[in-house]
């Protein structure tokens, strides 16, 4: 006696992953840091070249700040601190704060 039981195939649920959310680096514009030195940071810490550090510079200096870089949180929060503390370093209030992309 055949049996004509047809086994349908079991659904595999795939457990739905969730980009990691992105945060920004941000340039904060001050009345004290040499343009130079700004530029310098940018191109140490974000691996910018120096025609993209000016340009990222001279945005947050005419408009207050600038986003630098888009990235996972734990990189944007190393990248700003190592910027933050070369400047401390040379004894310059530059400011690089984090906040999550909307």
């Amino acid at each position: 006696m055949a049996e004509d039981t047809v086994l349908a195939p079991k659904t595999k649920l795939k457990p739905k992953l969730e980009r990691p959310k992105l945060y920004k680096v941000i340039l904060l514009n001050d009345d004290y840091t040499p343009r130079g030195f700004v530029t310098m940071v940018l191109k140490a810490v974000f691996r910018m070249s120096e025609e993209t550090g000016l340009r990222v510079m001279m945005t947050a200096h005419r408009l207050g700040s600038c986003v630098v870089v888009v990235c996972a949180k734990d990189i944007a929060e190393t990248k700003a601190k190592e910027a933050v503390d070369l400047a401390k370093e040379a004894g310059y209030p530059l400011m690089f704060t984090t906040e999550p992309e909307e």
